[in-house]
């Protein structure tokens, strides 16, 4: 699928599926490196249901050189352009006998460093070590999200339910979906592959009924400058190449 092909379906869809992005060896590597960390911190949560790293990048700062390589730089700066940092970073892990399940949603907020009162920016949530708010929605409009799948995942192990085009709709209730006029997709990805979407990307996932685990690495990416003296929490320096 040629570069233009990708971004007219991302525009249109609010997703794209690339497979092979990582190697299997590389894979294995990023396994390694995340069950070496210290999980005995306060941004690591452990449950029957799920085990997940907040800040991952930050907590785990190893995986970085293997997530930021010339490929996938090569692939932000062709689909987006220039200007793009990691804003928002978690690890997921949804074992194989999980009975966890995430309703229909939009990711409505960022993670911001400090809290500030600042017009156009609310309702405000707080979570371990950081403060979540809704922003402008120009900027979640401009804001992508990259999941790299450390495992085979499908709709027996957790993989994502989409409504496509559902990002061109603006912030909206997940009460007002009808499915049968609106009907959602399962995006399958092989272990390697990557999926990216919008934030305003209506979506859910569900139990797994396989006994296969769901491994993903969630990144955001941002290149706006947030009002008022707000900070993105998570900012980091990564620079892609310049547009094709």
């Amino acid at each position: 699928m040629s570069k233009q092909d990708i971004a007219t379906l991302l525009d249109a869809d609010g997703f794209i599926i690339i497979p092979d992005v990582f190697s299997n060896s590389t894979i294995d590597t990023m396994i390694s490196v995340i069950g070496a960390a210290d999980s005995s911190g306060p941004l690591f949560r452990k449950t029957s249901d799920l085990f997940a790293i907040r800040r991952f990048l930050q907590v785990v700062p190893g995986i970085q050189p293997l997530i930021f390589t010339e490929r996938l730089a090569g692939m932000i700066g062709q689909l987006f352009g220039t200007g793009y940092f990691p804003v928002k970073s978690i690890y997921f892990d949804k074992p194989g006998q999980s009975n966890w399940f995430v309703a229909w949603h939009q990711d409505l907020t960022i993670a911001v460093a400090k809290k500030l009162p600042v017009e156009g920016y609310g309702p405000w949530t707080v979570k371990p070590d950081q403060y979540a708010v809704q922003p402008p929605v120009d900027i979640l409009e401009n804001n992508f999200t990259i999941r790299i799948h450390l495992d085979d995942t499908d709709e027996h192990n957790g993989a994502l339910k989409v409504i496509p085009g559902s990002h061109r709709k603006g912030i909206y209730r997940p009460d007002s979906i009808d499915l049968l006029t609106t009907p959602d997709v399962s995006c399958p990805v092989k272990r390697g592959g990557i999926m990216i979407m919008r934030p305003l990307l209506m979506h859910a996932s569900g139990r797994s009924s396989n006994g296969h685990s769901r491994r993903v690495i969630h990144i955001e990416f941002s290149r706006r400058t947030l009002a008022g003296g707000l900070e993105w929490a998570e900012q980091l320096p990564f620079f892609p190449v310049a547009e094709a």
